[in-house]
């Protein structure tokens, strides 16, 4: 009896240091995360992509080289398919389960897959975390892990955040895939 007793005091021991372990280690270790390469209109690798879910949204952690300087639209597109090299069109549209306008300046926007535009330094490198509470990894009308994924697509120009429907960004030149 002395050594069942024993056992059961082992054991109770153990359970709560793995339930001290647990609380201990920050939120941010056990996060939904995915992470991704981002790709040129050749295919390339030219950086990655990093999405972690929020308490209210997700953060969002790109890193890139070989992009034209300057100012670029971004927008999460609702299928996570690049390989359409030429355009990226396999992609498909925004982000927009609710059919909402485009934009942060439009009154009646902005949809799901908006977010800030992108600045690339001089020498054609980037990186840049920035969050948005329009979306979330896996949960919601407007969840990126869905059953085709979707994909951040970078634009040629700058997003004016109002006209329709991409706010005037032009043509695809980056795009990763969120799986």
């Amino acid at each position: 009896m002395s050594a069942l007793l024993n056992s059961i005091q082992r054991l109770g021991l153990a359970l709560c240091l793995i339930g001290l372990a647990l609380m201990a280690c920050p939120a941010a270790a056990i996060a939904l995360t995915t992470q991704t390469e981002l790709i040129d209109n050749s295919g390339n690798a030219i950086g990655t992509v990093e999405v972690e879910q929020g308490h209210k949204g997700v953060l969002i952690t790109l890193k890139a080289r070989g992009l034209p300087p300057g100012y670029h639209g971004m927008h999460f597109h609702a299928v996570g398919d690049c390989s359409d090299l030429a355009a990226f069109k396999s992609a498909g549209g925004h982000v927009n389960p609710f059919d909402t306008p485009h934009g942060f300046r439009n009154p009646d926007g902005p949809h799901e897959g908006n977010l800030p535009n992108l600045v690339v330094a001089a020498d054609g490198t980037v990186e840049v975390e920035l969050y948005s509470d329009l979306v979330a990894l896996d949960a919601g009308a407007a969840k990126l892990l869905d059953d085709d994924g979707t994909a951040l697509i970078i634009h040629t120009d700058k997003d004016d955040h109002y006209s329709q429907p991409i706010g005037g960004s032009g043509g695809r030149i980056a795009c990763a895939v969120i799986q």
